[in-house]
């Protein structure tokens, strides 16, 4: 599994619950178009955590490089319902950083047999 990383603050007057309202509403139309496998939301607790990363950290799950690909056409369509759904977690957050990590070590990955 590819694991998509987002870390993102809320703009002011943005309420959390809002925003997780949102964020399950974007990403649950995602998983039910089979665009990703699972999702995830999280919130820093009692301060803890880096200074240089945001309050909300989110998790999407993908099968591969591809189907995250799919997910970014998807919504790079701008169009229909998961543009509605996109702009309405856009517009509450700020302060965004996203990251990709994989699974370790890769499900194809042979041992014995590395040059380095």
């Amino acid at each position: 599994m590819d694991i998509y990383h987002g870390w993102c603050d809320l703009k002011p007057g943005v309420s959390d619950t809002q925003f997780a309202d949102a964020f399950a509403r974007y990403m649950g139309h995602l998983k039910r178009e089979g665009k990703v496998e699972s999702f995830r939301l999280t919130r820093r607790k009692l301060g803890l955590g880096p200074s240089h990363l945001a309050d909300f950290h989110f998790m999407i799950e993908v099968r591969d490089m591809a189907q995250l690909d799919e997910a970014f056409s998807f919504v790079a369509t701008r169009a229909g319902e998961i543009e509605g759904e996109h702009r309405g977690v856009n517009a509450l957050v700020q302060n965004v950083t996203f990251a990709l990590y994989r699974d370790f070590p890769d499900a194809v990955r042979k041992r014995g047999e590395e040059k380095f």
